[in-house]
């Protein structure tokens, strides 16, 4: 019959359950705790849903930490860790192996050369070999796993989309992160801020369990030598494939249409990418398998403070923002004729000079609400609603600083134009809004949901980032700008991905060529594999190849770039 245990403890043989001191045997029925405590009582973490259950620390009594503290024989704390992970996995099963080993095959194959739909193509059987371990260890997946998973494929389209870097590297970050969430099934603050951190956990441990698994099915009478055979086989195919066609042009031709690549320069660096994808979807199937249990660490509310030391600051921070709200309004959205009559900056300096500040006073009234929140009295439906009232009135004045700060930031672009760190700090901005907005719904309807809602926000607008092309928004508005005015910053343009090609070819001459110049020197000559070539570049290089650029206008593209700056 079986014993209860703590996960991670080993059976005791019913022979030493008998000989031990002081008792008999040990009941198989396991123990209930006599005053059980409510699952919504305040500071027990709230438990993922496919949580094994496990006695917490509290219930256990203190244990001595010192290390006099043991005599001889006796037992000593357990790692740091404990209590937050799970059982350990099974022995993994065939299909994970699979798709792992799918995974290492297509890293090698497709990663080398660039990153665009591969990135994706890759993630697919990872994805896989996750889903089989979580399957095996009976973990079912839920509608927030689910949202998780495919909103982390869905961020992994944007590289195949666009070829600027910088708004690629976001969306392979968040996908990352959105990973490990669907992975750990967390639910709390600290579980979604340290859900990332699980995967590092499971790289060692996913090796282990992987080693492990085909080191028994190799000794297997049935499936060893079929491993063996298979990986002996494509050992020689790789060697003996890439010395040939280093030999032989025809055959390296021949083997090109099979293989992406089979030059022996970049035999290590396949190989590197080979063990990197079986060891990242190893990690991932284990994660999914024995995932650390985040939402069991659990921080403390803070001492209630009395209705008067809470709340007279915080209402002073409040007036104070209802006046600059107040100015705000007459002032900046007054117009041009507003911010002259009222001020001796210029309508650019004066969008110019603020943005920064109000940007910094968003992130710190964010600050004040989650210490606010801390410290909030909580003595009944009073103290409730006083807080409600309080913070309400706070977010809501935080709102108009965050429109005042994008259309400061609007102005500033009609009078100088649109670059990278300016979309960015308004799509940074905007978030910080969104969050704003999260937090007063929490306030009305509980804040049980707020921390994915969070992470959702930040996923989707990650994801809208991407899918809106920043350089080609800011080529276009830009080109909007040399229509208007006749100014247009030739040197930024020539920086610019080639995203920004299409609206670059709405110039004129000799400025479309030098602009296109600049984004064809930053291709190259070569194009790469399909699954390396983001639809950027690819209509970048059509337009180029249909209408190359020339300097058929005698005058110089550093002449055309004075010309455009100083008008």
């Amino acid at each position: 019959m079986p014993v209860a245990r703590r996960p991670g403890h080993a059976r005791v043989p019913s022979a030493a359950r008998a000989d031990r001191p002081g008792g008999g045997p040990v009941s198989d029925t396991p123990s209930t705790p006599s005053n059980p405590e409510p699952a919504d009582a305040v500071g027990v973490p709230e438990q993922p849903e496919d949580a094994v259950p496990v006695p917490r620390r509290a219930e256990e009594g203190p244990r001595p930490h010192p290390d006099w503290a043991y005599p001889a024989g006796a037992s000593k704390p357990e790692p740091l860790l404990a209590d937050l992970r799970a059982e350990p996995p099974a022995a993994i099963r065939t299909g994970t192996l699979g798709a792992a080993l799918a995974t290492g095959l297509l890293s090698m194959m497709l990663l080398g050369d660039g990153l665009a739909i591969n990135l994706l193509i890759v993630a697919v059987p990872a994805a896989l070999a996750a889903y089989f371990a979580a399957e095996q260890a009976g973990r079912r997946p839920r509608p927030w796993t689910l949202a998780w998973a495919i909103g982390g494929l869905a961020l992994l389209v944007v590289p195949a989309l666009r070829d600027a870097g910088w708004p690629s590297f976001l969306a392979i970050v968040s996908a990352v992160a959105l990973g490990s969430l669907a992975l750990h099934g967390c639910r709390t603050w600290l579980g979604v801020l340290l859900g990332p951190l699980g995967l590092l956990d499971g790289v060692l441990s996913g090796i282990r369990w992987g080693w492990r698994g085909v080191r028994g099915r190799a000794s297997g009478t049935r499936s060893g030598p079929v491993l063996r055979a298979a990986a002996v086989t494509a050992v020689l195919l790789l060697v003996f494939g890439a010395l040939f066609a280093g030999a032989d042009a025809a055959f390296a031709g021949l083997l090109g249409d099979l293989m992406p690549d089979a030059s022996v320069a970049d035999g290590p660096w396949r190989v590197l990418l080979f063990v990197v994808g079986v060891i990242g979807a190893l990690a991932a199937a284990h994660t999914a398998a024995s995932p650390v249990r985040w939402d069991r660490l659990t921080v403390g509310p803070g001492r209630a403070r009395g209705r008067v030391e809470w709340a007279l600051p915080l209402i002073v921070l409040n007036v104070l923002f209802a006046v600059f709200n107040v100015v705000q309004l007459a002032v900046l959205f007054g117009g041009y004729d507003a911010v002259l009559d009222t001020t001796d900056l210029s309508y650019s300096e004066y969008a110019r000079q603020g943005f920064w500040q109000l940007l910094l006073a968003t992130l710190l009234t964010l600050a004040v609400i989650v210490l606010a929140l801390r410290w909030a009295p909580r003595g009944g439906p009073g103290d409730r609603t006083l807080v409600r009232a309080v913070l309400g009135t706070l977010c809501a004045l935080t709102l108009v600083v965050v429109a005042s700060a994008v259309r400061r930031m609007d102005m500033y672009v009609d009078a100088y134009g649109l670059t990278r760190l300016r979309v960015s700090v308004v799509a940074v901005e905007l978030w910080l809004g969104v969050i704003i907005v999260l937090i007063i719904a929490a306030g009305v309807w509980g804040a049980r949901w707020l921390p994915r809602a969070v992470a959702a926000s930040a996923a989707v607008g990650v994801l809208a980032f991407g899918l809106l092309s920043p350089d080609a928004l800011i080529a276009e508005r830009n080109v909007q700008r040399y229509q208007d005015t006749g100014k247009f910053d030739l040197d930024y343009a020539r920086g610019l991905s080639a995203d920004a090609a299409p609206a670059a070819d709405g110039l004129p001459e000799p400025l479309r060529s030098c602009a296109l110049e600049g984004i064809a020197d930053g291709l190259g000559a070569e194009r790469g594999p399909w699954y390396a070539t983001s639809l950027g570049e690819s209509r970048a290089r059509d337009i180029i190849a249909e209408r190359p650029p020339t300097a058929a206008n005698p005058m110089s593209c550093g002449q055309t770039r004075q010309e455009v700056a100083y008008r």
